[in-house]
């Protein structure tokens, strides 16, 4: 993908998120290409049996198998 210094001026959190998703972008000026933006480590985001991997990180934690005694033990003891 090529890309002007001015559209880089105009909307740079764009063109690096285009970047972090695995995307080589090549800056130009003046019609020349003056450099190049290319991901670090490009690893696609893992997704879980239902597609939110946010939902099972914590899944193998024993002391979050019951919500509410957890929340309860974090509050004890606390005064308001």
């Amino acid at each position: 993908m090529q890309i002007t210094v001015k559209e880089l001026r105009k909307q740079p959190g764009r063109i690096i998120s285009m970047a972090g998703a695995g995307n080589d972008i090549t800056i130009t000026m003046r019609g020349k290409p003056t450099a190049k933006i290319v991901p670090l480590d490009y690893v696609p985001a893992e997704k879980s049996e239902d597609g939110l991997i946010a939902f099972g990180m914590w899944k193998d934690r024993e002391d979050l198998k019951d919500p509410a005694a957890f929340v309860a033990e974090l509050r004890k003891g606390r005064t308001l």
